[in-house]
């Protein structure tokens, strides 16, 4: 997973929308896909597995326990107990939450044994080497949520699972955000490397997702678009028309750790979509098929422009320059090869918009973030004719 202050700054966005809801799909959070009825049928008739997830309350937390239980398995959370979440609550209630603190206090894992440990939470090294060290001998299985951030900076154009990486920060670095995708880049990869000091290799699953989305995000860095496109008219894209983008449903990674678990797959793998490579305008040509309106997709592919508008990223997109040259060229091959299956993109964009316009969330939710005048969304009107004067000039 992505840092949450960095040069992927979250997307402050946007108006209230006009579109109603005729794009709600029956039971869109509660009902199964296709691979995993077929998923479940593989586990009929097996022993459950009895799972901790160190965290398990925030974005992927509820989406993992949900798939889990349906398929069999007993869940354990291990939290501070503040976070709320905004998909699966009726399914939390099925699930032992443990309270304490992983930066002071693990005693509810003492004395305790489980068959996987699911890492979500390890956002400083520290953390997991003391999890790790602790429940070694007492869980079969350490699953640590990484991110591709490890690969920071992104120089590359076959960025594998074997890319080597950074373990220091480098001195002399002045730029914050650049500081922050160091620290976290390399925070991630030692946090790697404890748990496979403390469970080996042969007992280590290592799963790197790219940016996720889906119901229940709690970055706002991909809901602008099912917002805005779900509006139609004139819509802002920003970058070239070949920019790469990588992206991944975050129910995509949660079930697909579940049976990595169930298969003792041990290994290092790269959770990125879509399947084949994809260009920004293919993505957008995708994602507004999710929706029943007219709309005309303007590509400002300037990027001097850009940056005088400080438009640098707008999840998927990240400008391919520099550090970030990279970001979107991650490979995928390993995961899938080992059984990570992907939603199509219109699927995830209309369950996305769904969630966020269901009781899940208050009004007070949305319009903290549709309101606020720095969002892209309010500042589009603004931007599209600064462009259009841009070009008449050129």
């Amino acid at each position: 997973m992505k840092p949450k202050n960095s040069r992927r700054r979250f997307i402050k966005n946007t108006a209230l929308l006009g579109v109603g809801l005729p794009f709600l799909c029956h039971q869109m959070l509660s009902c199964e896909s296709k691979n995993k009825e077929e998923n479940n049928q593989n586990v009929i008739g097996k022993k459950g597995l009895n799972i901790l997830i160190l965290g398990g309350t925030s974005f992927l937390g509820p989406h993992q326990i949900a798939y889990a239980i349906s398929r069999g398995h007993s869940i354990s959370t291990f939290t501070r107990g503040k976070t709320k979440p905004t998909i699966h609550t009726k399914v939390l209630s099925e699930v032992e939450q443990l309270i304490g603190d992983r930066a002071s206090n693990l005693s509810a894992l003492e004395n305790r044994t489980w068959d996987v440990v699911i890492d979500n939470s390890g956002h400083h090294a520290e953390w997991t080497k003391k999890s790790a060290t602790l429940l070694k001998d007492k869980v079969d299985m350490y699953v640590y949520t990484s991110s591709t951030g490890v690969y920071y900076p992104y120089l590359g154009d076959y960025i594998s699972e074997d890319t080597k990486l950074l373990l220091t920060e480098p001195e002399g670095i002045e730029d914050e955000e650049m500081k922050m995708e160091y620290w976290y880049g390399v925070m991630k990869a030692n946090s790697e490397a404890d748990t496979i000091n403390a469970f080996s290799k042969d007992r280590s699953i290592i799963i790197r997702p790219t940016y996720m989305m889906g119901p229940g995000d709690t970055s706002d860095r991909f809901i602008y678009w099912p917002l805005r496109l779900s509006k139609g008219g004139d819509i802002m894209v920003p970058g070239k028309e070949l920019d790469p983008v990588q992206y991944i449903d975050v129910r995509d990674v949660a079930e697909w750790t579940i049976r990595l678990a169930e298969q003792k797959l041990a290994g290092t793998y790269n959770a990125v979509g879509p399947k084949n490579t994809q260009t920004m305008k293919e993505f957008v040509l995708d994602a507004k098929e999710a929706f029943p309106v007219d709309s005309k997709l303007v590509y400002i592919d300037d990027f001097t422009f850009l940056k005088k508008q400080k438009i640098t990223q707008l999840v998927p997109w990240i400008m391919p320059e520099g550090n970030n040259y990279g970001s979107a060229r991650t490979v995928n091959q390993k995961a899938l090869q080992n059984g990570l299956t992907l939603r199509n993109l219109k699927e995830s964009v209309i369950e996305t918009y769904n969630w966020w316009n269901s009781d899940a969330l208050t009004d007070e939710r949305r319009q903290k973030f549709e309101l606020n005048p720095d969002s892209m969304l309010v500042k589009e009107k603004s931007i599209l004719e600064a462009w259009k004067s841009y070009n008449n000039m050129s």
